[in-house]
C-alpha cells in the first residue's frame, strides 16, 4: 500500500534530505546557493514540503506570503506559489501538494493562493493542474505568462500584475542579467549567456537582486528571478544553450 507523507523542511531537515531540484548534482554551485536561499527564507515563513512514496521523493512545493514572494505580483494577504513540481503524473501528487498549500492559506486567514504559470516553460509550474484543482486565470502579461488565483472569497481584491513591463526593459541597453537564486538552475543559466557573450566580445553586467523591493521595481517579467536583457528587448527568462543565447543576440547586435 502507498505510504505517502508530507515532509514540511526547515533547515535541520534540509541538511539531512536537501532540496529536490538539483540533487543528483550536490556539490553544484546552483544547488548550493538553492540551499543557503532556503535557509534565508525560512526565517520569513517561506514553506519547502516536500511529498514521499515508501520514503521516496516523488515531490515538492514552495510558496511563501506575497510580500516576501519571488513573483512580481501585487497579491497583498495571498500566498504565492513558487514551484510545484512532481517526479509522475497522473498519481495526483500535484494535487496534494496544491492541497496542503490551501489548507496553510485558510489556517492563515489568507485571500487566497496566487501561481504565476507559462506555457513556453517548465521553469513555471504547468497551469493545467491548478485548472484541476479549481484556480482561475485572472491576468495576463507579456511573453505568455499568465497569473492564476484560488480566491476564497469572491469578495476580496485579486492579485494583479504591475503593468509598466515595457518601460522595465527600456532600463537595460547593456547585457544584463537580473537573478536571484529562488531556482538552482540560474547558475547554469547565468554560466550560458557568459559563454555566450564571450564568444561575441560583450560584456554582461550581473544584478543580484538583493529584496523583493528591488524585485518589484527592476524585474522585466513576472518570472522575476531570472531575465536577460539587451538592448531593450527580452533575450530570456529561463536558462538557453549557449548556440540559442548567440543566435537571440546577433540579432540584436
Amino acid at each position: 500500500m502507498e505510504n505517502l507523507q508530507l515532509l514540511e523542511a526547515n533547515t535541520e531537515m534540509l541538511e539531512k534530505m536537501g532540496s529536490y531540484c538539483l540533487r543528483s548534482k550536490k556539490k553544484s554551485v546552483g544547488y548550493i546557493n538553492k540551499n543557503k536561499w532556503l535557509n534565508n527564507r525560512f526565517e520569513e515563513g517561506l514553506k519547502y514540503v516536500q511529498l514521499t512514496e515508501n520514503t521516496k521523493q516523488v515531490g515538492f512545493i514552495e510558496y511563501t506570503d506575497a510580500e516576501f514572494s519571488s513573483r512580481v505580483v501585487h497579491a497583498e494577504d495571498y500566498l504565492v506559489i513558487h514551484c510545484l513540481w512532481v517526479s509522475e503524473t497522473g498519481k495526483g501528487y500535484g494535487s496534494k501538494l496544491i492541497e496542503k498549500c490551501l489548507q496553510d492559506a485558510k489556517k492563515r486567514s489568507k485571500h487566497g493562493v496566487v501561481v504565476v504559470a507559462n506555457s513556453e516553460t517548465s521553469w513555471t509550474p504547468s497551469k493545467e493542474i491548478f485548472l484541476k484543482n479549481h484556480f482561475k486565470v485572472v491576468a495576463k502579461a507579456p511573453f505568455n505568462f499568465e497569473l492564476l488565483v484560488y480566491q476564497f472569497d469572491s469578495n476580496t481584491p485579486l492579485p494583479v500584475f504591475p503593468t509598466n513591463w515595457d518601460e522595465r526593459l527600456r532600463n537595460f541597453n547593456d547585457l544584463t542579467i537580473l537573478r536571484s537564486f529562488q531556482c538552482p538552475y540560474v547558475a547554469v543559466a547565468t554560466e550560458n549567456i557568459e559563454t555566450a557573450a564571450n564568444k561575441l566580445g560583450l560584456e554582461v553586467t550581473i544584478i543580484d537582486i538583493k529584496d523583493r523591493e528591488e524585485l518589484m521595481k527592476l524585474a522585466p517579467t513576472p518570472y522575476g528571478i531570472f531575465s536577460v536583457v539587451f538592448k531593450g528587448q527580452l533575450i530570456s527568462f529561463h536558462r538557453l544553450t549557449v548556440h540559442s543565447v548567440m543566435k537571440r543576440l546577433k540579432e540584436l547586435i
